[in-house]
Order: structure tokens, then sequence, then C-alpha cells
């Protein structure tokens, strides 16, 4: 009989506050940074003095959904389905969503085997129009191909056109990807994607801000591109019209400081128009994946090519230094081979190895995977990580 480990008091107080607070609510985020959650949750399942700011009506509110909230409830629906609760500060969070301030979510809800942290140190955010053409969904799963291909992580919103062709772009070439969704992670949106984002979550992850069977709504759509902008190094927009919602994760990208690119189409397309008023601002053109990573690149290297890797061996999971052992020391693997050396399965096996890659100790030729020389000179006990 397993046993399940008791949730510590923060993280079912952060379960608690995403029932109640929507995602993206600055004022939400600024009682948690000021009064700390755990009381920003007593005052609300209280319902004594309301916090800083808020109206009688909003008050009552919030109240109604406290008063609902089951945050145990949700932590068992999500471990049913897969799925775990990530708070910041805690071992995956990624920090780079901390440049979100008061925006900054509460916590994620997190679908898939891959460390969430390690996977967004090397990754790009490939978004664009619904109703993409045949050239905008060429492109958006070419450059995730060449970008999967090159040891970077795909991330985009899981939606029909751009998104869905970028995802499949990437898992196509055995690469990593991230679906950040608007809903439930336990509830696949659209319902027609429902067989990607479940292969998404195999072999990738599927990540969002809200707990379990909650629905989409057009806010949190917007408010979802937020944490594409802020989890990756750097947007490309394939194709999106003048009042395209990828058009907000472009310019959240460009507010946070990172790269922001787009793909050039026909002028006399309007799938394009949108592409093209940001190409005459602050974004950079791109063509290809070359364009691409020459520009991320530049922030998005961990280290120098012939550095050591940033994290010390001894500090990787058993689960990968499982995977890194075997691999052979001369020669190239694929991932199934890897895998059953490793005694885990395919999926598993890549995503550790997308874990390693971020780390400088493994990289990718072809279909096969093979060990650094940094790393080789470890396990020969020569110069090696830090």
């Amino acid at each position: 009989m397993s046993i399940v480990e008791e949730p510590d008091d923060e993280l079912l107080t952060r379960v608690f506050l995403t029932r109640v607070i929507e995602p993206g609510d600055e004022a939400g985020g600024r009682w948690v940074r000021e009064l700390g959650a755990g009381e920003v949750a007593r005052r609300l399942r209280d319902g004594g003095l309301p916090l800083p700011g808020v109206s009688v009506k909003r008050w009552k509110g919030l109240l109604a959904r406290a008063g609902a909230a089951r945050p145990r409830e949700d932590l068992a629906t999500a471990r049913h389905a897969g799925v775990r609760f990530v708070c910041p500060g805690s071992v995956e969070w990624p920090g780079q969503l901390d440049d979100l301030g008061d925006a900054r979510p509460l916590g994620l809800w997190v679908r898939g085997p891959a460390s969430l942290r390690m996977w967004a140190l090397r990754s790009v955010a490939v978004v664009g129009a619904r109703a993409c053409t045949e050239y905008g969904a060429h492109m958006a799963a070419t450059l995730a191909a060449g970008l999967a291909e090159q040891g970077w992580v795909v991330v985009s919103g899981g939606a029909y056109g751009i998104d869905g062709a970028a995802h499949r772009g990437a898992l196509g070439a055995g690469g990593a990807t991230v679906a950040v969704l608007a809903c439930g992670v336990d509830r696949p949106y659209p319902r027609g994607h429902t067989q990607l984002i479940t292969r998404i979550a195999d072999q990738g992850l599927v990540i969002g801000e809200l707990p379990p069977g909650e629905h989409p709504t057009p806010s949190r759509f917007i408010l979802r591109n937020r944490v594409i902008a802020a989890l990756t190094r750097g947007t490309v927009v394939v194709e999106a019209a003048h009042r395209s919602g990828s058009l907000v994760t472009a310019r959240a990208a460009q507010r946070l400081g990172r790269h922001t690119m787009g793909v050039p189409g026909p002028a006399t397309s309007g799938l394009s128009a949108g592409v093209h008023a940001l190409l005459r601002g602050e974004a950079v053109l791109v063509t290809d994946v070359a364009d691409v990573i020459e520009l991320v690149g530049d922030i998005g290297q961990l280290a120098p090519e012939r550095s050591g890797p940033v994290l010390p061996r001894d500090l990787l999971e058993p689960a990968a230094r499982q995977v890194l052992a075997a691999l052979p020391a001369r020669r190239a693997a694929r991932p199934d081979e890897v895998a059953r050396n490793a005694q885990t399965t395919p999926d598993d096996a890549i995503a550790r190895l997308y874990e390693l890659r971020a780390l400088g100790y493994v990289e990718r030729h072809d279909e096969g995977w093979k060990l650094t020389r940094q790393a080789m000179m470890s396990v020969r006990g020569g110069p090696g990580p830090p």
C-alpha cells in the first residue's frame, strides 16, 4: 500500500487561493506579497476584516468563492489525474515567472514527467492565429521541429492553428513541448485537441494556473498568455491579425525584456498584418530556426560551448542519473535504446534527456543522443562539472 504524503500548509493555502483569486489578479498578488498567503486565506475563510482596497461587492464574491473551495479535494482529484501543484520558491518553480511581479501565478498545476524548471531554462514560445493558413502551419511546425532538434523546448497554448502546429512539430521531431492551458489541466481544451494534449502530457508538460475541472473564459485566455511570455526566453509570432491574442503574448514578452520575433507573410494577408505591425516596432524578423536561436541564444545559452554544466552531477534526480548512466560512452543512442538500458519508458527517457541537455550533460545527434565532452570527462574522473 502506497503512502500519500500529507500536503504542507503553504501548498494547501495556495491551492485554496487558486479557487478564489483569478489568474493575473494583481490586487490578489499584492495581498499575498504584503500580508502573506496564510493571512489572505485566513481572512477569506473567516469573512472578517476585508482585504485592502476591495469593494463590498467584490468582497462578497470572494467570500462566496472561498466558501466553495475544497483544496484537499482538488489535490486528490489532481493526484488521480497525474497532476501535481508547484508553488513559487519550490524546487520545480521556474524563477523567471517571478518577473511578473504581483501578476505572478499563485502556483501552477503541472501534468507530465519532466521538471518544469529545467525545461523552462531553454524554451521558446511559438504562437499565432487559430485560423491559420497552410503557410502559417508549415512555418510553425518547421520552426518547432528545428528548435526541438537543437535542444530547445517549444512552448505554446494548445489551441487550434499555429499552437497545434508548433506542438506537433516538436513532438514529430521527438522533442520537448509544453502546453500552457487557460483551464484545468485535467480537462483538455479545445476538445478537438484532447489526443494532442494527452500526448503532450505523456511526452512533455501540460501546465495551467486553474484548479481541476475549471473551464476557460476569454479573459483567462488573455491572462494565460503572460505565463507563456514569462516562462520562455523569447516569443515567435507566426501569423496574427491585428486583434490576435498572440499579440498579447508578444507585448508581454517585450514588457518583460524577452526577445520578440515575427515570421513575415504576404503583404496582402490579413493574418500577417499583426505580425508586420510588430516588426515595424521592436520585434525582430525571423525566417528559420537559425534566426531564432541566434537571437535567444545570446541570453538563453546557459554556459559557453566548452565550459562545464551549470549544476553539479550529484544534484541530479535519481531518474535523471539513471538515464545519464544508460548512454553509451562513445556513440549516440536512440531514445528507445536509452529507455531499455535505463529500465524506463521512451517518453520518460526523452523528458530526462531534455533535462540533461539543459544542464549540458548530453547533446542531440540526428535521431540519437550522446554524452557531451564535459560529461565524458566527468565519467573518466577528469575535469568536469563544478
